[in-house]
């Protein structure tokens, strides 16, 4: 499909029961669905919702959580002469502060119901820029069609069985975040305020379906999943009649809670099996191939191992692919993600990535407030795209919670973080700062810059 269809990207960790610190927001491993909700669990003695009477029984909704998060930032580039950074979704309008999210969520970690067995549910949704770029069709896409836009991004059951392995299988059943990627949607589970290429490009945002992960033994997990396929749902809601499906392994705490790793693939039929549309005068049409779409297919892998060097310093290492059959286009790069505690109330992050866009297929700039959500639902949008191009990327930044702040506020917590970055094409492209011109809606730039220097923070209130 070209440009017509991008994937986007996972999150890392699929609830945030509490605020994450130090290690928490690092890009690290990440686990699966079913071995999140047991991290929580595990910590969770009561939820902040419900309190429990001094000696009154317990009750399964002790446990229940309900969390907000609120971000706020601006990417700063004075070089641009169109008012985008390219190849962005979240942070791709320049020099504007935006509201990116407020994201809130109605949780209870997977609790023991009896016979080894056990129940737990996520209900998230999220309002401002950021819905943009994470809807579901089917699921209240195009609610609103402004810079703010709604949409729900996690609403599963989680059950624990006790079957077949020690520590059983765990399954989750309706909308969650994808399985892979080292940089999650939720502001707290990324350790910048912008993402890298692959996050935005390669890995799924969305998805509608069913996951088991198989506890194999104490640090392996088998996983296996079947979904609508990436940012849809089933039905009329759907890009096309085939299903997609997850097979992987992740390994976690070896070395003595030192080493965590994933390798984990994404398949099946991604193109949009509508025939395509076209505005009246032709400037813009949309991603639908027909019913061959049924017959190709879309993988994505991600190969992902991160390594705790001592108590203060992590390194992250994420290796992402993707191949579409219909496109005969290939994406991939490699993500290395530094972490260094420099005190429990300032973590240095930095972020290097290569990343070849083989064709131009992938690397899009959606360009409307509803270009992403017209593009997968097939509806003429607006874009531009590149050539062929290898990226370089270059982020450095802080994680900083003022303690003067935090420890006068007792209902959350508060955290600031600056970056600055650098992209470059690396084969002689010029595709930055420069958007299409002329008055065309669709188009290639290829006579803008060859690097982008920007200058970024985001603010996250979050409890």
């Amino acid at each position: 499909m070209g440009t017509l269809f991008t994937i986007v990207p996972s999150a890392v960790f699929a609830q945030i029961p509490d605020q994450p610190l130090n290690d928490a927001e690092r890009p690290l491993v990440s686990l699966a669905p079913a071995e999140q909700d047991k991290v929580v669990e595990e910590q969770a003695q009561t939820g902040n919702i419900f309190k429990r009477k001094p000696g009154a029984k317990h009750s399964y909704w002790d446990n229940l959580e309900g969390h907000l998060t609120v971000e706020a930032g601006i990417a700063g580039n004075p070089w641009t002469k169109s008012g985008r950074n390219f190849a962005q979704f979240y942070v791709d309008r320049a020099n504007t502060v935006q509201l990116n999210q407020i994201l809130g969520s109605l949780s209870h970690p997977v609790e023991d119901v009896g016979h080894g067995y056990g129940i737990g549910f996520v209900i998230e949704d999220l309002y401002g820029s950021d819905g943009r770029f994470d809807p579901t069709i089917g699921m209240g896409s195009g609610a609103l069609n402004g810079l703010y836009q709604w949409v729900p991004t996690q609403a599963h059951i989680d059950v624990k069985f006790p079957w077949l392995f020690k520590n059983g299988i765990d399954v989750q059943v309706g909308q969650m975040y994808g399985l892979i990627g080292a940089e999650g949607t939720p502001a707290l589970a990324r350790p910048f305020y912008s993402f890298g290429y692959a996050s935005d490009y390669i890995v799924p945002f969305e998805m509608i379906g069913v996951v088991a992960t198989m506890h194999i033994t104490d640090h392996y997990d088998w996983i296996l999943g079947i979904d609508a396929g990436e940012s849809t749902s089933f039905g009329a809601a759907s890009n096309n009649s085939r299903p997609k499906g997850w097979f992987g392994f992740a390994a976690h705490d070896l070395m003595g809670g030192k080493l965590n790793a994933h390798l984990i693939g994404h398949f099946g039929p991604e193109q949009n099996n509508r025939t395509a549309r076209c505005t009246a005068d032709g400037s813009m049409c949309s991603a639908g191939i027909g019913r061959q779409a049924n017959d190709y297919v879309q993988e994505n892998a991600d190969a992902m191992i991160s390594y705790k060097l001592n108590d203060k310093m992590t390194v992250t290492v994420d290796g992402t692919w993707v191949h579409d059959d219909y496109l005969r286009a290939d994406a991939y790069g490699v993500t290395t993600f530094f972490a260094y505690d420099i005190n429990p109330n300032l973590t240095f992050n930095a972020r290097g990535e290569i990343f070849r866009d083989n064709t131009g297929a992938f690397i899009t700039e959606y360009s409307s407030y509803t270009s992403f959500t017209k593009a997968i639902s097939n509806q003429p949008y607006p874009y531009y795209n590149a050539l062929p191009t290898t990226y370089g990327e270059l982020t450095v930044g802080v994680t900083y919670r003022p303690e003067f702040i935090n420890r006068n506020v007792h209902f959350g917590q508060f955290t600031f973080r600056p970056e600055m970055r650098l992209d470059k094409s690396l084969n002689g492209t010029n595709p930055f700062n420069q958007g299409c011109t002329n008055g065309a809606q669709q188009c290639t730039v290829n006579n803008g810059t060859n690097n982008m220097l920007w200058f970024n923070a985001d603010a996250i209130w979050n409890f």
